[in-house]
């Protein structure tokens, strides 16, 4: 009994940690202090947000951990301009999404443009039987949900396939690249899949990179995945899911 007891109360400072950790991330992201303006002190913001001073100081622990925050002797918690942070961070991904959607697709959008075509190359030239084995896999769960009844998993198989297509690269940077953004490729695809007739258009794009990793054509394969990139920009252009369109209000 006092061992679960003792994971309630972890499991409730853990929650409430990510709660705060959330709230002074969307403000700062939001705009609500500036670069290099101080936080109130931490009296002052536990009382506003109803948690603990323990709990305020761990949460601006994990802000600085992200480059969002600084602390020092006498001057206090600072917080850092955007070059500071890490983009890469999932958090700091969440709130970028929130704040400026239009914003994070672009980037998303050019950090696809400059990674996959020289992963698909390497993938080419370094992939394994294994590793096309995992991205024809990963092809056939895009099949396979984009024929279910509302596309259920379809994003997520997408996901799946490109991180592929990355560890394929045999560059363990990349692979991590892949899994670090994660949030920002699923925004992106959420969107652009809303597009008539998107989904079903880019399957023999996604087919097609395949077929030339395995066919070890480094330069097929990087034309390939640049063609499905180029189609996803274009799909999100015309979603009515996008920043600004029907699904956001628009008329």
């Amino acid at each position: 009994m006092a061992s679960r007891g003792r994971a309630e109360i972890v499991a409730h400072f853990l929650t409430t940690h990510q709660r705060v950790v959330d709230e002074l991330g969307r403000r700062i992201v939001g705009g609500a202090w500036e670069p290099g303006d101080p936080l109130p002190v931490e009296d002052a913001l536990a009382g506003e947000i109803g948690v603990s001073r323990g709990v305020v100081r761990e949460a601006v622990k994990a802000l600085v951990a992200k480059g969002m925050l600084h602390v020092r002797p006498r001057t206090g918690t600072r917080v850092l301009p955007p070059e500071h942070w890490n983009h890469l961070d999932r958090d700091v991904l969440r709130w970028k999404q929130a704040q400026d959607a239009t914003a994070l697709l672009r980037d998303t959008g050019e950090l696809r443009r400059i990674v996959e075509p020289e992963a698909a190359r390497l993938a080419a030239l370094r992939a394994g039987p294994d590793d096309v084995r995992v991205l024809y896999d990963s092809l056939a769960a895009m099949e396979a949900a984009a024929a279910a009844p509302g596309r259920s998993g379809y994003v997520e198989a997408d996901i799946a396939f490109h991180r592929a297509l990355l560890d394929a690269s045999g560059n363990r940077l990349l692979g991590s690249l892949g899994r670090a953004v994660d949030i920002a490729l699923e925004h992106s695809f959420l969107v652009s899949t809303q597009t008539p007739g998107a989904v079903e258009a880019s399957l023999p794009g996604h087919r097609a990179v395949v077929r030339a990793v395995e066919a070890r054509d480094a330069a097929a394969a990087a034309a390939a995945v640049l063609a499905v990139i180029e189609a996803a920009e274009k799909d999100i252009t015309q979603s009515p899911g996008r920043p600004g369109g029907a699904a956001d209000g628009a008329v």
